[in-house]
């Protein structure tokens, strides 16, 4: 009997059984591309692919899109041997930051859809938090001045004025071009980072009462 914890595609003709899963893969990427957010049957069908086997490999909406979305798994969005400069450092994490939301758009959007429609999906990219954690790293020389709860909210405030979200907002509602909106999402955060380290502090979150919902987990 196969172990329920192994990976379909990794048990018996597992090249047979890779090439099957890219190929829905690549179908649900194509529906991306196209503004859609694939479902396994859509996937299945654009790789002329049965539903009874592409549900072999993935159990729903959320696991083939996960799977197809392109997020980086990069632990660190800085170089080798970055500055020490705050400033010069939140630029090289936002300029990769940013360029990756643009160059991977329709997937971002797609993921976002599916991060507001599915309450429980915390697995989904934009729910593990990875640019805040890019961020914090970009941040990280300013624990010698600022106090962990002023950069918590700074970095928090950051994310908020750029990503997927952000871009969707100033593309649609905005009508910025692209280039404009990522312009502007850098500016923006880098006037944030400006007023902290002058003196503007972001405001201090508000201590939860016992009867408060359970604040969500911070995005991506």
């Amino acid at each position: 009997m196969t172990d329920v914890s192994t990976p379909y595609a990794d048990t018996g003709r597992t090249g047979q059984k890779h090439r099957t899963r890219q190929a829905l893969l690549d179908g649900a990427r194509v529906l991306v591309a196209e503004g859609l957010t694939p479902t396994v049957e859509a996937a299945a069908e654009r790789a002329g692919i049965s539903r009874t086997t592409a549900y072999r490999y993935f159990r729903n909406q959320a696991e083939i899109l996960l799977a197809a979305h392109p997020e980086t798994a990069a632990v660190s969005l800085l170089p080798a041997d970055p500055p020490a400069d705050p400033t010069a450092r939140l630029d090289l994490v936002l300029t990769a930051f940013i360029r990756l939301i643009l160059d991977t758009e329709p997937q971002q959007r797609a993921m976002l859809r599916m991060s507001l429609g599915q309450g429980t999906e915390a697995d989904l990219p934009l729910r593990q938090g990875r640019a805040i954690g890019w961020i914090a790293e970009a941040l990280e020389p300013l624990r010698h001045t600022q106090s962990a709860a002023t950069l918590d909210q700074l970095t928090l405030a950051i994310r908020s004025a750029t990503g997927v979200e952000a871009l969707a907002w100033l593309t649609d509602i905005a009508r910025l071009d692209r280039e404009d909106a990522a312009n502007l999402m850098r500016w923006s955060a880098m006037a944030m980072l400006h007023a902290a380290v002058e003196g503007g502090q972001p405001p201090p979150r508000r201590r939860r009462t016992s009867g408060s919902p359970r604040a969500r987990r911070s995005p991506s």
